[in-house]
């Protein structure tokens, strides 16, 4: 594996950066991967063994109790809720039953919303969020870019990398705008679990008002589970529920995500104590670094910032090889469409953790 590959694969591949430097992926500190420092919930990990039985059983083939759970925990219409493998399935179905010609996708993106389009022959433009707005959107240009021909515009709220957020009333307007147009809108709010002001730029409520759009979250990263595969999706796109139940496999959940997801999205004492911990360590970072003369911080509504170099003396790749030294793996971001590398992402960890990274960075470049 080429080096440009380690530095720029996907957050949290700690088996490629193991084989490739030689550290035990369980000495890594990982700032790469956007997962909850507080781990899986107890709670549901206590659950889980005292019923680890239930392998032996199928799970409910409709999901009835888990789409139920999602329903009360987002407000949404449990008719409403579909689950997948992972919200990767429910993006690459989502996208399927759209099989649109042409496609906008807000960028930088997360690269899986290019490579299921690409599959479909789709052709893609890309609305550029620009650093001069610290990549915070411009609905008047946006609206101005979906001209009737564009078939489905995907924005991931908040975004990934950037951490910048497009509000409910902005959603709104970019909906009935799409609407007219006759363009679908898939919103992808993985990350909005770690937001301060989540009432604010939550796009569910807005599933009851509009068939065109389809918002895709997952446990992954706020539950700190990616390895259960527990995505879901909500929309009242008949095509979509027509596709999916055509197609997805029978038990595409398997029972141990299943039991998981009924139970977790009910644990609101880790809910709260994951929000307050995300948001008070990502404004000690913010402040933090804005002291420096060195770096830019973009204020961030996930748990990751994205940083931008403002001295010639380094780049983003130097500082991957130095902080993974330091058994720290940060992201660097040059491999985002419309980023350099100039730019690096890392997310929130513990506090002592996150202390370690920023006096590295700080011994670094300033």
């Amino acid at each position: 594996m080429k080096d440009n590959q380690v530095m720029h694969m996907h957050g949290g591949d700690l088996d490629a950066i193991e084989k490739k430097y030689g550290i035990p992926k369980n000495e890594i500190i990982d700032f790469s991967g956007n997962i909850n420092p507080m781990g899986f919930p107890q709670s549901v990990k206590n659950e889980l063994i005292k019923n680890i039985d239930i392998i032996s059983t199928y799970p409910d083939k409709n999901y009835c109790a888990l789409r139920e759970s999602i329903a009360r925990y987002t407000g949404a219409d449990a008719a409403d809720v579909t689950v997948g493998n992972g919200s990767t399935e429910l993006i690459s179905v989502f996208i399927k039953s759209e099989n649109p010609k042409k496609s906008v996708i807000m960028a930088p993106a997360y690269s899986e919303y290019e490579n299921e389009l690409k599959n479909l022959g789709s052709e893609i433009f890309y609305f550029p969020l620009e650093e001069k707005e610290d990549f915070k959107l411009n609905l008047p240009r946006l609206l101005n870019a979906l001209t009737p021909d564009i078939d489905l515009l995907v924005i991931c709220n908040p975004n990934n990398p950037t951490g910048t957020a497009v509000t409910t009333c902005e959603m709104e307007e970019i909906l009935i705008h799409c609407k007219n147009n006759g363009t679908s809108v898939m919103v992808d709010e993985t990350y909005i679990e770690f937001s301060d002001i989540l009432d604010q730029i939550c796009s569910i409520p807005l599933t009851k008002k509009y068939d065109n759009l389809f918002v895709i979250r997952g446990i992954a990263k706020f539950f700190a589970a990616p390895g259960l595969r527990l995505g879901y999706g909500i929309t009242k796109s008949a095509a979509f529920h027509s596709l999916i139940a055509q197609n997805q496999n029978p038990w595409s959940v398997n029972i141990l995500a299943s039991f998981a997801g009924e139970r977790l999205f009910a644990d609101k004492d880790f809910i709260s104590r994951g929000k307050e911990l995300i948001s008070r360590e990502r404004k000690k970072a913010l402040e933090e670094i804005s002291s420096w003369k060195n770096i830019k911080a973009y204020p961030s509504q996930s748990n990751f910032i994205l940083l931008k170099l403002l001295t010639d003396k380094t780049n983003a790749a130097e500082i991957f090889e130095k902080l993974i030294a330091q058994k720290m793996l940060v992201r660097d971001a040059a491999s985002f469409m419309f980023l350099d590398e100039s730019y690096l992402r890392f997310c929130i960890m513990k506090p002592e953790d996150n202390k370690r990274l920023l006096d590295e960075l700080k011994k670094i470049t300033e």
